[in-house]
């Protein structure tokens, strides 16, 4: 049974309750897909009246900037060792080179890389541990963070929403080519902002790490 197709036989609260849960874990340093669910939620309130888009939009982004806040805190808490254990557990997430990378990227564009780690699968995951570890201060970090949830999530939904919405009309009018117009044009424009945080991460990969304002935590 896929995602979708799960979440349709589940009341709306644990819909939204789902949502919020999955992404605050994935942010908080759990690899989750809560990208996913929220994209197969958003999918499944253009179809379903019990689903408000407003409210499932709310609960992601409050998943999102609580997760990442809390993710935050343990960094902080836990430094650099966090880091190796999390390494041991998930190497294909939390690895030398993912690690590298990440720092490369916060060394470089900090509050920017928290923004646009939203965007990003691998600094979605990191984005609130590796500010903590780093001791980005924490103004600094709240406010990417919050922006960042809010567009990410928010705008997750009101796209994904809207393709639901017209894939719908159109189905009915041009059957499966309406449906892959729409998705298309809801897929390509949430593509060009991942390609733009993508290209972010990359031009970091081999950069100095120049003075962000994040003073290292000591080992």
């Amino acid at each position: 049974m896929h995602i979708q197709e799960w979440l349709e036989t589940v009341p709306a609260i644990s819909v939204y309750a789902l949502v919020g849960v999955v992404i605050g874990l994935e942010s908080l340093g759990i690899p989750l897909p809560g990208e996913i669910i929220l994209v197969s939620a958003a999918l499944l309130a253009a179809g379903h009246d019990g689903i408000n888009p407003w409210i499932l939009g709310a609960c992601a982004s409050a998943g999102a900037i609580i997760g990442d806040s809390i993710g935050y805190a343990i960094g902080r808490k836990g430094g650099r060792p966090l880091l190796a254990r999390l390494g041991g557990k998930f190497p294909k997430h939390f690895g030398e080179s993912q690690i590298a990378l990440a720092e490369r990227s916060f060394h470089k564009w900090g509050m920017w890389a928290v923004f646009f780690g939203r965007f990003v699968a691998l600094l979605r995951i990191f984005a609130g541990p590796l500010a903590g570890v780093l001791h980005m201060p924490y103004w600094k970090f709240l406010i990417a963070n919050v922006f960042g949830g809010i567009v990410w999530a928010g705008g997750t939904t009101a796209v994904i929403y809207s393709v639901g919405i017209v894939a719908e009309a159109w189905l009915k009018r041009f059957s499966y080519l309406g449906l892959v117009a729409a998705v298309l044009i809801g897929v390509t424009s949430m593509l060009i902002l991942k390609s733009r945080a993508r290209k972010m991460a990359a031009r970091t990969s081999s950069a100095p790490l120049p003075d962000a304002g994040i003073v290292p935590a000591a080992d």
